[in-house]
């Protein structure tokens, strides 16, 4: 079972493009671009799964075809650890892709195997639950009223949790936005803040306690994931816990660094910027083995996250997962609707991803083919 290509499309999303009746009336971000990575075997068999594209999806296309497509023809589908070993060795030596890069290829390689042995993905990896709760994520906005608003949407609809990415005006500002919303949703609604900021320390810890007073579930990425004496002090004096780790380069080994020596309380990964299935699993398990949470980061593009859905449902160590709101903007790319019931996502049952790709949005929001 040879690898025989590895085929990258660069895309771009618009709304005129025709899909499917299913999703018929979903308006879509005019202007996001993907990719779409379809790998083939010497037999014939094909396995295609999305992929982040950074600013540029006709750039990573080109660059992930030159670099990804020698590396993977010739090896067997069935030689992902190999292949993850070898992959750092190649992306030293010479490549040096951006960390979405490898991901994709790598979750071809584990949905080929799981459609091979017709089994859907999570319980290929080996199912710990077949239904995980989800929480949704604000984009930046400007108002205490705009994440109100959006807050008591996502309670109506059933989600169990909601995260603000606040606007960082200042540090006064967003900590009111954060107390409307409390104050909105009511005690017993959990909440979550990511600044994704560059805080000093005395600024987090004033920002932290401020979420603590208002009893919110985590903190997270109040300062660069790779500020560790500040990030492991901040850890230690608060009592909320400090959530980090998604854009570290070279999961698991240096997460690992930041799990022993307790930079964060909990850590986070993703099958687009983790390195796949492959990095993604190795991130849980090593956080597993110290009792740490590795919480699943949202992969943005929903067949991702149908992915990221499969791996939430394979480890015992994650609570929820994560999705973008609002959610239709990025609901696209499969042929129906993720399978959410009151804030449960429930685990497809057919072989591979369980839902199938949207082709006629793909073909007609391709750019070039690699």
């Amino acid at each position: 079972m040879k690898i025989e290509s590895l085929e990258i499309r660069a895309c771009k999303v618009n709304n005129e493009v025709a899909s499917t009746d299913a999703l018929a009336g979903v308006k879509r971000p005019d202007g996001l671009e993907f990719l779409v990575y379809t790998m083939t075997l010497e037999s014939g068999d094909k396995v295609s799964t999305f992929g982040f594209a950074g600013s540029s999806a006709e750039g990573s296309a080109i660059m992930g075809k030159a670099s990804l497509e020698p590396f993977f023809k010739g090896r067997s589908v069935f030689d992902r650890e190999a292949l993850w070993h070898d992959f750092k060795k190649h992306d030293r030596y010479w490549a040096h892709l951006p960390i979405y890069m490898y991901g994709p290829a790598d979750i071809c390689l584990w949905l080929m195997a799981a459609e091979l042995a017709e089994q859907p993905l999570y319980k290929y990896l080996g199912a710990f639950r077949d239904q995980v709760p989800v929480y949704c994520s604000s984009m930046f906005m400007e108002t205490a009223e705009d994440y109100v608003t959006e807050a008591l949407d996502v309670q109506s609809k059933g989600y169990k949790a909601y995260k603000l990415h606040p606007p960082g005006k200042s540090i006064d500002e967003d900590l009111e936005i954060h107390a409307a919303v409390r104050q909105a949703v009511g005690s017993g609604f959990n909440l979550m803040s990511d600044p994704v900021s560059l805080m000093s320390l005395p600024d987090a810890l004033r920002y932290g306690r401020g979420l603590e007073a208002l009893d919110f579930r985590w903190f997270e990425e109040p300062m660069g994931d790779d500020s560790y004496h500040t990030l492991r002090e901040l850890t230690r004096q608060l009592d909320i816990p400090v959530v980090g780790t998604e854009v570290l380069a070279k999961h698991p080994y240096t997460v690992a660094e930041c799990i022993a020596t307790k930079v964060v309380d909990v850590v986070r990964a993703d099958v687009s910027w983790t390195g796949g299935v492959t990095g993604t699993m190795k991130t849980a398990t090593t956080a597993e083995a110290f009792n740490v949470n590795c919480e699943i980061h949202t992969a943005i593009f929903h067949p991702l996250e149908l992915v990221n859905l499969h791996l939430c449902a394979a480890v015992r160590n994650c609570t929820y997962l994560e999705l973008l709101w609002p959610k239709d903007q990025f609901g696209f790319g499969l042929v129906e609707d993720l399978p959410i019931e009151n804030g449960i996502a429930k685990l497809p049952q057919k072989p591979g991803m369980g839902i199938d790709l949207d082709w006629a949005l793909i073909d007609n929001s391709t750019l070039s083919v690699h």
